[in-house]
């Protein structure tokens, strides 16, 4: 039998690693690592996930739908109220593209680096 792997760690490219950690520390409540900086800083879950934000000179964001350049990964989130977490993701600096495949089942928005990510009810 193959050895068991644990997900520890999620990290995505961006232009501005902090800025990127602070919207996600907002929308998520995770900690900031202590260790963070400009060019990587992360969010760290009470059981040890990690979530990785590094520095890609001339990034270049996803344009979801359209795969010019394609997403290559997104995360997914489920809340108690799609509205209410819409509303705050918004405010946060978050996009929602006008394509929603997902009806009533998940809502798709973009990080302010572009990346997709979708909300899910719980």
């Amino acid at each position: 039998m193959p050895p068991q792997m644990k997900l520890t760690a999620i990290t995505l490219d961006c232009p501005d690693p902090q800025a990127l950690a602070a919207f996600y520390r907002q929308a998520t409540g995770l900690e900031l690592h202590p260790k963070s900086d400009d060019d990587f800083a992360g969010l760290v879950r009470e059981d040890g996930l990690f979530i990785g934000f590094q520095r890609v000179d001339n990034y270049r964001a996803p344009s979801w739908p359209d795969q010019d350049v394609p997403q290559q990964s997104h995360l997914d989130f489920a809340v108690d109220d799609l509205n209410e977490a819409e509303a705050l993701l918004l405010e946060l600096g978050a996009s929602k593209p006008e394509y929603q495949p997902g009806g009533d089942r998940w809502r798709i928005f973009t990080d302010p680096a572009g990346h997709p990510f979708c909300l899910t009810g719980s």
